[in-house]
């Protein structure tokens, strides 16, 4: 275990940012469960960031001079440059990363650079990391979202009229086409965009000038720090500012629900992928084999994905529960918000890039899903729909097919296995319909021909649309 500073000059209340008033430095346990240096110092160029802006303000309102800030700018500017190639050097004394930056500050600048502490807190730096971290993040996860549904269009351009069956209950309802069901999953994942997006929002405000939780003297604007950071918006309350964690439940849940929307189609891709489908193959890049069975070809990637929403929902599941009941304004149990972001993000950042691939990977057997399309009954609600279009209630239309079908049932054949003559007597209205039509997959998926419907130019218009809303987000900004 590593000690704590008890003891240690170094990391006696020199060299913590609050240990004036404390005659005994902590215990070594109670430090190592507050230290958060091991995981908060990810967040050091927005942390340098803020404590540039910083003291670009406190030059401006006459705390520090000239020259002092060109010593504290210098000194940061070398604390990037350490933390950026590795160099920087964590010591058991560094509670955090504000801590940490301010020693190395001092180190380089001498008292000169504990004057940059003036007129803020740890309460209102971190969580202005916080946002800053998750406004970048959030871009990033919005441009590999988008390449997943590219993938997915590409898939669904290459299908875009093959029958598939389709399934409600795991059961063969009706054809589809395949890219009809592949294009499913990339407008679920359009609405995770848009959440993502909205989260950024919120995320996108500035507290910096809130101080500990009332706000700073010192004539400091919080308006400049915006400014300065890009933010788009001030917090409008320093108390909400500094305790608000809102805007990390708000990703956390967009990441959660996108978690969600990559298990589904990770359970897919296992059924699709299993001998007993038999409708694809996983390309070899993204299978993996059996350490005892040489002939095995596993979905590992579709698996993985699957078993990464629960630890979405978990990250999502921890934070709230470290929200509830807390009081106004800061307490220490927001220290926990970060690890769950920051595994939400690490998790998304790996995962997205493996699923697009393994998409890409995809090959589709088009036989067995053009010979699965029909199977099932899956043609039974045209059957029923069409004696509808021939002035049957479409209680007494359900009714008679499905006695149809359980007749078929018992004699092991589907509808295309009944002779013309035997479907128009037990159909009469059907008597002048055309048959081989009405139990036609490429007919059934041209019948559906809704805006929504599987429909081959339906879903080519729908593709169409797809490929327009990715060419709008992949283009510059004027």
């Amino acid at each position: 275990m590593t000690p704590g500073p008890e003891g240690d000059d170094e990391r006696g209340p020199e060299g913590r940012l609050w240990g004036g008033r404390f005659a005994q430095a902590p215990a070594a346990a109670a430090w190592l469960l507050g230290r958060s240096v091991g995981f908060d110092v990810r967040l050091w160029p927005y942390d340098l960031a803020g404590s540039q802006a910083h003291a670009d303000e406190l030059r401006r309102v006459g705390v520090l001079s000239d020259a002092d800030h060109a010593a504290i700018v210098t000194a940061l500017d070398a604390i990037r440059v350490e933390l950026a190639s590795g160099a920087f050097e964590l010591r058991p004394g560094d509670e955090d990363l504000h801590g940490a930056v301010e020693r190395r500050l001092v180190e380089l600048a001498g008292d000169t650079g504990g004057r940059l502490r003036a007129g803020r807190s740890r309460n209102d730096q971190i969580v202005s990391d916080l946002r800053l971290y998750l406004r970048d993040a959030v871009d990033r996860l919005v441009a590999a979202v988008r390449d997943l549904q590219a993938a997915l269009a590409d898939s669904a351009e290459r299908t875009l009229d093959w029958p598939a069956p389709g399934y409600t209950h795991l059961q063969r309802a009706q054809p589809v086409t395949l890219g009809h069901h592949l294009l499913a999953h990339a407008w679920a994942l359009h609405r995770d965009v848009g959440r993502l997006r909205d989260a950024r929002v919120r995320i996108d405000v500035s507290c910096l000038g809130s101080g500990a939780l009332a706000g700073v003297t010192l004539g400091l604007d919080p308006a400049a720090y915006a400014e300065r950071l890009g933010f788009a918006a001030v917090a409008p309350n320093s108390m909400d500012a500094v305790a608000d964690r809102d805007f990390a439940v708000e990703f956390l849940a967009a990441a959660a629900l996108l978690g969600v929307h990559l298990s589904r189609l990770g359970e897919e891709v296992v059924l699709w992928t299993s001998a007993e489908f038999g409708w694809a193959v996983v390309g070899d890049a993204f299978s993996t084999g059996s350490s005892i069975m040489p002939q095995k070809r596993n979905p590992d990637v579709a698996e993985l994905v699957r078993a990464k929403a629960g630890r979405l929902v978990g990250d999502l599941v921890a934070v709230l529960v470290t929200l509830k009941g807390l009081p106004l304004t800061y307490d220490r149990d927001l220290q926990e918000d970060k690890e769950p972001v920051f595994d939400a993000v690490d998790t998304l950042e790996v995962a997205l890039p493996a699923v697009a691939g393994m998409i890409r990977s995809l090959r589709f057997d088009a036989a067995r899903l053009a010979a699965a399309a029909g199977g099932g009954f899956a043609l039974a609600t045209d059957v029923a729909e069409e004696l509808v279009r021939r002035g049957v209630a479409f209680r007494q239309a359900h009714e008679r097919v499905g006695g149809l079908v359980a007749d078929c049932e018992a004699r092991g054949v589907d509808l295309d296995g009944l002779d013309d003559e035997e479907l128009r007597r037990t159909l009469p209205e059907l008597a002048d319909a055309d048959l081989a039509a009405l139990r036609s997959v490429p007919a059934a998926l041209a019948r559906r021909d809704a805006v929504s419907g599987t429909a081959p130019r339906r879903v080519a218009e729908q593709l169409a649309r797809l490929r327009a809303e990715l060419r709008a987000d992949a283009a510059p900004a004027p």
